[in-house]
């Protein structure tokens, strides 16, 4: 492997050293930084799925993180002892380091070399002082300034020792944040103290005070020391010579029970009664301290003689005793028996350490150090106390027992020999010591001072040398209590005399035993105290909402890249030294840098095996892209960035990409199906940005953004250098993977191998790839958050909200950081907020080029060029209003309308309606048509809304919602137009004339409407003007898409009466006559049968009218025009049956029938078959084959012989003849010739027997005088009568008969010459066959009998008529 590495690093060498140049190096500051992405390019669509998924991918990290180091309460449960240590001798490799000193200031430096006056000092870290109490004079040291010093000299008495604590709440004014409590052997006083932050040097910041005298001070008999504040700001303190435990009470005024200032003796007087006591004389049972656990409000004490009590106060000058653990070197021995540690001279415990909860969510709750080094831990039993003796046991405490001792380091090295070179001996990092036992192993005898902080445990012990201490720094090795997938170096391996025989049972523990990292410090000087320094704000672990998972404090791979290191402050006679714990970060640097000087990879390996493969990618990422907290020393507000040299980087870079392996993909074949699935394992280089990207956000993703804030506004919830350091190291982040876009491709060799694997390998690959393109759009669009934010916070982000929705309002409350990122409703409320911010600019006159400008560079994706757009936009239209000038105004308006149409992607419907509200009060016709128009295109990009409309609006159909969004804008359009017109309406009352004249604005809205080629639009307009009574107008100005319009489905009558009458206009005749005769014959539409009539009328009318050239049409129209001319015959045929059962429409067989006849026209066989036969309706009958020409002499003749008989029925001759003229006379009239439904020879026939049958009732001439008023000519009369003289067929055979047809014809002859004679006659002269009569007459004369005389007489008169006329 590391022959690999060597080779690949110096391959790569020239290549990295280029790719780094430039602003990779650079250092970026803050101001700069939020403009670095000057990016005017256009904001890519939001990809909300892709960005949720690296969301999810983050949230895994961190559930990682909360897991992978154990907890202490775990490390150390179900074993009673251990004693596994990695023994570092104090060099670059050291796992904590020397790395300052500052020496006491000059100007106290006589005083406190001088014999003759007491001394006494401490460190009071949270506000960056060292008090120094030189006899009555009190000083407070800056350390951090240097020199500065604050003095308190108003006092007589020694000063012996100062704390510090909280106030009561309301007893101070609010600009006092603490109080030091001043001890003298006679009396104890308060200070109140105010700090605030000022600038200090090298870029940091310093804490500046202010001392307040409060008046209260009260005379004591002993000595106070190891005073301790409770959170509520009550004070208690142990007397150094009765050891008795005391309350400082103090209250803002004097009161009936009670002074201003009181000391109240806990261990005498209310105690005693509760609890037996074994006599406070005792100098064993004397408290020598006490320890405040703000976190479980309690506090303990610790005794003499090796007691532990638990307090806790209860009610206003009162506190509660909950347990004494006593008895504790007997438990400690029961836990590791013969050890030689613990020995009743040595068992002293010199401190008791609160473990904070953030450490142990087990429930470790404190560790006494004694004098050897010896721990022991202590967390709540539910069995009881175990030994000692407890009170009676209280609501919500359990009792505390021993639960672990924690053995020294057996094998220290003696700082003495630490000069020599440990290469061979301390084995990598996390190896353990493999060495031959050192010459000179150093036991802890004597420890004095101690601190334990979060996990870390540093002691003072003086050393075997004049006016030196060797200081002990114990921490635990991550490397052998962490589950990185690390390769696992061997256990450390204890002396046999130490293994406690319960110790590795059977299951053994499930997590590994507590190992920790030792190593001996020298320093010169004797202690006086060691206190670490408050974790900075960047340390927001610890306030994470409850839905975090928030790693545990010891694990510093999770924090070491968001917060400064941990430092300790060593403060002795020579002054103020600082201990820094080395971080893995820091180790991974010295190996880097330690290949670059010797070319040695080694040690770079054997780090990657400790720390796990993405443990270590996620470090060199750091490394390489720079990180602000890089420099272990760096402490300022806003971390400058901290960038490696670029040889280091370079080599980061190389290491991160070997390092990273490769992703593998594991094929899942599923059962019974051919496809098989599979999951990707990712590299470590994907994991290690996941990994880094996920730290870097972790104290702010989950968190909300704002919170409630004063006066009731909303405030940023995250300190504002919180969000812009975290920016810096993702920027860096981003700009690191942009200039190397090669970290994450794989190599050109790496397809190797078999066909199938290799297109494993290309699933992996393209899994990797995709993933790490949404973890760089994620990086992208969180750095743009973070500015977001910023700039809200900078433009007062409590009143923006304020000026927003209700809803919008409640959802930015509970907003986190994540959801503004990921979400849409992150995306809601971030629109929102920039339209408040925007319209506050243009309330104020101000241009939004300049924040469009910012929001663009800063935060594109909050704020996209489509966004700008409308924000011009609204502000031209602002412009527009504001000119007097009409040119200007349409320039404005003008120059608005391209800026809306351009974003009219981004435009909500609310908006656009509100903005066309502008421009009809602008009289702005273009853009109230226009920008609807427009946007209802762009609303509906995919046609989706289209393809509802063309396919008729089918129910229940997906695609509703699109068409709705163009319909709405539709009618936007419309809103323009009906204003437009109103306002004509009332300028027609006015008289004055306006500059906008109403009536061209209006004449330019249709205009622009008409001119759309937009067809859904012109329907919806032309149904807009039909309904407000304007489709004569339509039809004279014939729109392009009228005739479209009105043959949409669904088709109506209105559609279709305006249709035929459109193309009436439009001379095409023709296609009018189509359109009626569909509506005549329409089943859909109920139309009345003599409308249907009608259209059939008109449709004949107009296939007539069509000219005969055009488009060589013409047979087809002959052939359209007939059929049309049959069905109108037939529908007449349709209306008469309709009128004759008109008054038959409630007979039950006649109802149903009657009321079908409206529905639709029949053709003729259905008339006949469906009604004229069942109903037997004779007229009807004769109609129908009149009209079909249909001869059927088997059909007709029954009919005639019917209409005859019902005449004659039961009635005289008379009677009858004028019955048979009634019936016959008009069907004759109006069916002769039709021999179809008028068989002349059978209706003479039936005409003349009914004649003769009534000889001497009925006159002669009766019968053929019928005939010619049916219209029959008189030729054809004669012929048929004439026939039947000659015929000699029965009844003709009977001369009475032949005689009775023979006066017939005279009569008909007679009339025949009558009519001839007459002027402009039918019969006219010259057809009239003279000759022929002449003839008839002379053979008709010849055989007549001679008793006919009437007869007679008529033919000689028809004879001289003819003589005298022809």
């Amino acid at each position: 492997m590391s022959m690999a590495f060597r080779s690949s690093i110096a391959a790569q060498q020239n290549f990295a050293s280029t790719s780094t140049s430039g602003p990779l190096i650079a250092s970026v500051n803050g101001g700069k930084l939020r403009q670095a992405q000057a990016a005017s390019k256009p904001a890519p669509v939001l990809d909300l799925p892709a960005l949720q998924a690296a969301s999810r991918v983050l949230q895994d990290q961190l559930v990682k993180d909360s897991q992978i180091v154990p907890d202490l309460g775990d490390m150390i449960s179900g074993m009673p002892s251990s004693a596994s240590y990695t023994v570092f001798p104090d060099d670059y490799r050291a796992p904590f380091q020397k790395r300052r000193h500052i020496g006491i200031p000059e100007s106290l430096w006589q005083y406190y070399t001088s014999t003759n006056l007491a001394t006494h000092m401490g460190l009071l870290p949270e506000i960056e002082r060292v008090w120094i109490a030189i006899d009555h004079n009190l000083f407070l040291w800056d350390y951090v300034e240097g020199q500065e010093l604050s003095s308190f000299v108003d006092q007589p008495d020694v000063i012996t020792y100062v704390a510090m604590v909280k106030p009561k709440p309301g007893v101070f004014i609010d600009e006092i944040t603490s109080l030091l409590v001043i001890c003298t052997p006679v009396t104890v006083l308060l200070l109140g103290v105010s700090t605030h932050p000022v600038p200090g040097p090298n870029n940091q910041t310093r804490t500046e005070i202010k001392l307040y005298a409060t008046d209260m001070s009260i005379a004591c008999d002993v000595e106070m020391s190891a005073v301790i504040g409770t959170p509520e700001g009550r004070i208690f303190m142990c007397g150094t010579q009765d050891g008795n435990l005391y309350e400082l009470h103090y209250q803002e005024k004097e009161g009936w029970f009670g002074k201003r200032v009181q000391l109240i003796n806990h261990s005498v007087g209310g105690m005693q009664s509760l609890l037996p006591r074994l006599g406070t004389s005792s100098s064993e049972e004397r408290i020598i301290t006490l320890v405040a656990d703000p976190a479980r409000n309690c506090f303990y004490s610790l005794t003499a003689n090796n007691t532990i009590s638990i307090w806790r106060t209860n009610g206003d000058k009162h506190v509660q005793l909950l347990q004494t653990i006593s008895n504790l070197y007997k438990a400690a021995q029961d836990k590791v028996p013969g050890s030689p540690a613990l020995t009743p001279q040595t068992f002293t415990i010199i401190a008791l350490h609160v473990v904070h909860p953030s450490e142990s969510r087990a429930g470790v709750q404190i560790v006494a150090v004694t004098a050897n080094g010896v721990r022991l831990y202590f967390s709540p039993s539910s069995y009881g106390a175990g030994y000692g003796w407890s009170s009676t046991p209280t609501s919500g405490f359990r009792p505390l027992s021993l639960a672990h001792v924690r053995l020294p380091p057996p094998n220290l090295i003696h700082p003495d020999e630490q000069g020599r070179s440990f290469r061979e001996a301390a084995v990598g990092y996390g190896m353990g010591q493999a060495q031959q036992a050192p010459p000179r192993p150093y036991i802890l005898a004597n420890l004095q001072h101690s601190c334990y902080d979060l996990g870390i445990t540093v002691a003072s012990q003086g050393a075997d040398v004049a006016d030196t201490d060797y200081i002990l720094c114990m921490a635990p090795d991550l490397t052998q209590i962490g589950s990185f997938g690390q390769v696992h170096a061997p256990q450390v391996q204890q002396p046999s005399q130490y293994t406690n025989p319960t110790y590795g049972t059977a299951t053994g523990p499930t997590r590994p035993p507590l190992t920790e990292r030792a190593t001996l410090v020298s320093i010169p000087g004797l202690t006086w105290g060691i206190a670490p320094v408050p974790r900075s704000k960047y340390s927001l672990t610890t306030s994470a909402p409850a839905n975090t998972p928030a790693p545990l404090v010891t694990n510093e791979l999770a924090t070491q890249l968001t917060e400064p290191a941990r430092q300790y402050i060593i403060l002795n006679n020579g002054g103020l030294h600082w201990i820094v714990k080395r971080r893995a970060i820091d180790a991974l640097k010295d190996v880097i840098e330690e290949f670059q000087v010797e070319g040695n990879a080694q040690p770079l390996i054997e780090f990657r095996d400790s720390y796990g493969r993405d443990q270590t990618c996620a470090m060199l990422l750091a490394i390489a892209s720079g990180n602000t907290f890089l420099d272990p020393m760096e402490q300022s507000p806003v971390g400058s960035m901290n960038h490696v040299s670029a040889d280091l980087a370079a080599v980061a870079r190389q290491a991160f990409y070997d390092f990273g392996e490769r992703p593998t993909w594991a094929e899942r074949v599923t059962y019974g199906t051919s496809e098989g699935s599979g999951t990707a394992t990712f590299s470590g280089r994907r994991e290690g940005l996941a990994l880094y990207f996920a730290r870097l956000v972790r104290p702010f993703w989950k968190i909300p953004i704002t919170k409630a804030g004063a006066s009731g506004l909303q405030d940023l919830n995250i300190p504002d250098d919180v969000l812009v350091t975290a920016q810096k190291n993702l920027f860096a982040l981003k700009e690191l993977l942009d200039t190397n876009p090669y970290l994450f491709h794989s190599a050109p060799g790496d397809h190797t191998g078999a066909r199938s694997a290799a297109a494993n390998e290309q699933e992996a690959w393209k899994a990797e790839q995709s993933s790490v393109s949404q973890l760089l759009s994620l990086l992208e669009r969180t750095i743009e958050a973070i500015s977001f934010v910023l700039l809200l916070s900078d433009h007062h982000l409590g009143e923006l909200i304020s000026h927003c929705e209700p809803d919008i309002q409640k959802l930015v409350s509970s907003l986190t950081f994540e959801d503004l990122i990921t979400a849409d409703k992150g995306v809601t409320a971030s629109r929102s907020l920039v339209n408040v911010i925007i319209n506050q600019q243009i309330g104020q006159q101000i241009s939004v080029d300049t924040i469009s400008e910012v929001l663009q560079q800063r935060c594109g994706s909050f704020c996209s060029t489509d966004d700008v757009m409308l924000y011009k936009a609204r502000e031209n239209v602002r412009k527009a209003v504001e000119t007097r000038n009409p040119i200007e105004r349409q320039t404005w308006l003008g120059e608005s309308l391209r800026l809306f149409m351009k974003g009219a992607r981004n435009l909500e419907f609310d908006k656009l309606r509100e903005i066309c509200g502008d421009y009809q009060q602008l009289s702005y016709a273009k853009g109230a048509v226009e920008l609807p128009l427009y946007c209802a295109q762009v609303f509906d990009t995919d046609l989706q809304g289209q393809e509802y409309w063309i396919a008729s609006f089918p129910a229940n159909d997906a695609r509703t919602q699109f068409w709705e969004r163009r319909r709405q804008c539709y009618e936007l359009v419309l809103d323009s137009l009906t204003v437009f017109e109103e306002r004509c309406a009332a300028a027609g009352k006015q008289t004055a004339a306006q500059v906008d004249d109403p009536e061209t604005v209006r004449g330019h809205a249709y205009e622009l409407a008409f001119a759309s080629e937009d067809e859904m639009f012109h329907s919806t307009l032309y149904e807009w003007l039909i309904s407000r009574g304007m489709a004569d107008e339509l039809l004279e100005m014939r729109p392009a898409y009228l005739e479209a319009h009105l043959r949409r489905e669904p088709v109506t009558v209105e559609k279709f009466q305006l249709l035929w009458q459109f193309y009436v206009k439009d001379g095409q005749p023709l296609r009018a006559a189509e359109v009626l005769a569909l509506m005549a014959e329409s089943t859909e539409f109920s139309l009345t049968l003599d409308t249907r009539l009608e259209y059939l009328t008109l449709a004949v009318g107009n296939a007539k009218s069509h000219p005969v050239s055009v488009g060589g049409r013409h047979e087809t129209a002959i052939a359209f025009l007939t059929d049309l001319e049959e069905k109108l015959d037939v529908a007449q045929v349709q209306l008469e049956l309709y009128n004759t059962l008109l008054p038959r429409q409630h007979e039950p067989e006649v109802a149903e029938r009657f009321k079908a006849l409206s529905n639709r026209l029949y053709n003729i066989t259905e008339l006949y078959q469906l009604y004229a036969d069942p109903l037997d309706l004779p007229l009807i009958k004769l109609l129908i084959l009149h009209v079909s020409d249909h001869r059927d002499e088997s059909i007709v003749r029954p009919i005639w012989n019917r209409i005859f008989e019902e005449a004659v029925d039961n009635v005289d001759a008379k009677v009858a003849a004028d019955r048979i003229i009634a019936r016959v006379v008009p069907l004759g009239q109006r069916f002769y010739p039709s021999e179809s439904a008028f068989p002349l020879q059978h209706v003479a026939s039936l005409l003349v027997r009914f004649a003769l049958a009534h000889k001497g009732e009925i006159p002669y001439g009766w019968a053929p005088r019928i005939l010619t008023q049916c219209g029959v000519p008189y030729p054809e009369v004669w012929d048929i009568l004439h026939e039947m003289y000659e015929s000699q067929v029965p009844p003709f055979n009977e001369q009475a008969n032949v005689q009775a047809i023979s006066s017939d014809i005279a009569i008909l002859l007679t009339d025949w010459v009558e009519e001839a004679k007459r002027p402009q006659s039918a019969a006219a002269r010259g057809e009239f066959p003279v000759f022929r009569i002449d003839q008839a007459v002379e053979q008709y004369l010849a055989e007549l009998e001679p008793s006919r005389t009437e007869t007679k007489a008529a033919y000689e008169a028809i004879k001289r008529q003819l003589r005298r006329h022809w």
